[in-house]
């Protein structure tokens, strides 16, 4: 438990300190007061915004609050599935919202759910691992692994590939939930809160470690692949040597993308694992793949596209500076990103130019409480017809689309 908070504390302690070495730009007009320079940058008027319809938004229940695990819904097969901490795991109708099925489990959801194969794989705080089916939510097995898992788990070729946060990888038997092979990887003294979440490639997937090191398996059997280090882990101090690969990392066809808060972004070829390009930028979410641009943001919160085939930038925007950021999404000719205060935006992919925002709602600001809405921590997830669905820390899930301009 004392790991827990500690980790969950180092997450937000360098979240703050990368914050700190963006410099404000008076993007946001004249003000008699200067900003601090951690400030979250004011929100100014879009001129000719998009306009953003809410399709659909429902409660899960109590939301992660605190716990930073960034967990998000799945969409498949014209379903969206979401879990919340109090152990519910709910399959909404992505375009109605309906609910189709909720089942209780009586565990701490924090990872997942990851689907496939019609089943749906979740992992706790307490280091369980059920499946579901995907159809009724009827529960199929249920087992044990090493610590908790806080993040999703990957679902093909028969098995379910479940990260553990003291650095183990499991291989599942999807059918039965046996424990086929284990990859240990030890951690570093300290490390952030959160993993990023293994990423599927071929027959094979990708694992971020603490230590910036970028590690392909087998899914049949476990076989290490590759090893790749994005970031060394130097420093003078175990503050300073950190140099997790936390956020979502990209898998195309060819090539292997992923950002290590340590202050560095790698391209590398997916079968050898060669780098391809690197770039320094220091950050702590993930990124997305949108054709020949790869977006990403640095640790200020300013959003940029690099150039997918050689890591050269195209453009950047600090419309969310020191907001916090979501990992970035790819929606049609869109980028999306979620926010500290609980707004999702939408930016111009071509030039990076903020075109629209809404608000997800889920609690009420209160001044005199101290109350406010449910940050987006979350990846947004999207349809392949531009629907983007996104939940906040207050467990409020939501669809939207741009119906116009």
């Amino acid at each position: 438990m004392r790991r827990f908070f500690l980790r969950a504390s180092v997450l937000v302690l360098s979240v703050v300190l990368l914050s700190a070495c963006g410099t404000v730009k008076k993007w946001f007009g004249k003000s008699d007061k200067a900003p601090e320079p951690d400030e979250p940058a004011a929100l100014v008027n879009i001129e000719n915004p998009i306009t953003i319809e809410r399709i659909w938004g429902v409660s899960l229940g109590d939301g992660e609050g605190n716990l930073w695990t960034r967990q998000a819904p799945v969409l498949a097969e014209g379903r969206i599935y979401a879990s919340n901490i109090d152990g519910r795991v709910m399959a909404f109708d992505a375009m109605t919202g309906k609910q189709l099925w909720s089942t209780k489990t009586k565990l701490p959801l924090s990872g997942g759910p990851g689907v496939g194969a019609g089943r749906l794989v979740l992992g706790s705080l307490e280091g369980d691992v059920i499946a579901l089916d995907a159809d009724s939510g009827a529960e199929i097995w249920r087992t044990k692994v090493s610590s908790e898992v806080i993040t999703a788990p990957v679902v093909s070729q028969g098995f379910t590939v479940v990260r553990g946060n003291d650095g183990r990888v499991f291989g599942i038997n999807l059918g039965d939930g046996k424990r086929v092979w284990v990859f240990d990887r030890g951690l570093p003294a300290l490390t952030t809160r959160g993993n990023a979440p293994p990423a599927l490639a071929r027959d094979a997937v990708v694992i971020g470690y603490a230590d910036g090191m970028l590690v392909t398996l087998r899914i049949a059997d476990g076989g290490t692949l590759w090893e790749r280090a994005v970031a060394t882990p130097d420093g003078r101090n175990e503050l300073e040597r950190m140099a997790d690969i936390d956020g979502d990392i990209q898998v195309g066809l060819t090539d292997v993308f992923a950002h290590s808060i340590k202050g560095q972004v790698m391209a590398v070829d997916l079968s050898s694992g060669r780098p391809l390009w690197n770039r320094d930028i220091t950050g702590y979410a993930g990124m997305a793949l949108m054709g020949d641009k790869v977006i990403t943001a640095d640790g200020s919160g300013v959003l940029m596209a690099l150039d997918r085939g050689t890591g050269a930038g195209l453009w950047r925007q600090d419309a969310l500076l020191n907001r916090m950021v979501s990992t970035p999404a790819a929606a049609g000719p869109y980028v999306v990103a979620g926010d500290v205060e609980g707004y999702l935006h939408w930016f111009d992919a071509v030039t990076g130019a903020p075109v629209g925002r809404i608000h997800l709602g889920g609690g009420l600001r209160i001044p005199f409480l101290g109350k406010k809405p449910g940050p987006i921590r979350a990846t947004p997830q999207v349809s392949p017809d531009g629907v983007v669905y996104v939940v906040n820390t207050e467990g409020t899930l939501g669809a939207y689309r741009v119906i116009g301009r």
